[in-house]
C-alpha cells in the first residue's frame, strides 16, 4: 500500500491528487492536438478533461494491484498545474509498476517533467518497495524516450506495429529500471 503525504516536493515542483479546480489549466494542455498525437485519445473537450480530472482526483493511493496513482505536478512559481505524472502497480507478487507522464507543451524543456518523473520512481521504490518499473511510449515520441533514458531506465523493447491507436498501427518502445539500479543513480 502507498499512501503518500501530500503535498510532495521536489525542488521546483509540488506533487498532490488532482481537484475538480484544475480543470482549466489540464485542458490547457489535453485539448493540444501536439499532446494527443502519442496518446490513445484525441484532443479533449472540456467536459472530457473534466471528467479526465474527476477520474484523476480519485486515484491518490495505491492500495491493491491494477490501481493507479495520479499526480498533477504543480509549479509553485506560476501557481499551475503544468503536467501529470502516475504510477501503476501491475503486480504485488512480481512487485511490478509502471510510470506515465503528460506535460503541456508551454512547460517542455525545462526538465520539469524529468523532475516529477524521478520523483515518481522514487515512490514506486522507497514508497511501495517496487522491484521493477517500466515506461512505455509510441516509437515516434522521441522525447518521451529520452526523457527515460535520462531519469536512468534502459530500452528494452521495440514493438513493430503491435497496437492499433486511432486506426493505424503504432510501434512501441518499451523501457525498465530496477530498483538496485535506480539506488546507485540517487
Amino acid at each position: 500500500m502507498l499512501r503518500p503525504d501530500y503535498p510532495i516536493k521536489t525542488d521546483r515542483l509540488l506533487l498532490r491528487p488532482f481537484t475538480a479546480g484544475d480543470a482549466a489549466d489540464v485542458w490547457a494542455y489535453q485539448r493540444q492536438p501536439e499532446v494527443a498525437r502519442y496518446l490513445l485519445w484525441e484532443p479533449r473537450d472540456h467536459r472530457q478533461t473534466q471528467d479526465s480530472v474527476e477520474q484523476m482526483a480519485g486515484e491518490t493511493e495505491l492500495g491493491a494491484e491494477g490501481d493507479c496513482l495520479s499526480l498533477a505536478v504543480v509549479s509553485p512559481e506560476l501557481d499551475a498545474v503544468v503536467g501529470q505524472v502516475e504510477l501503476v502497480w501491475h503486480s504485488e507478487e512480481h512487485r511490478q509498476g509502471e510510470i506515465g507522464y503528460i506535460f503541456n507543451p508551454d512547460h517542455q524543456g525545462k526538465g520539469l517533467a524529468t523532475e516529477a518523473a524521478r520523483e515518481v520512481l522514487r515512490l514506486g521504490f522507497e514508497g511501495l518497495g517496487l522491484h521493477r518499473i517500466i515506461g512505455k511510449c509510441n516509437a515516434l515520441n522521441t522525447a518521451s524516450a529520452r526523457l527515460m533514458e535520462r531519469i536512468g531506465m534502459r530500452r528494452e523493447a521495440h514493438f513493430v506495429q503491435n497496437v492499433v491507436v486511432k486506426g493505424a498501427w503504432r510501434d512501441e518502445l518499451v523501457y525498465a529500471i530496477l530498483r538496485s539500479e535506480w539506488r546507485q543513480r540517487v
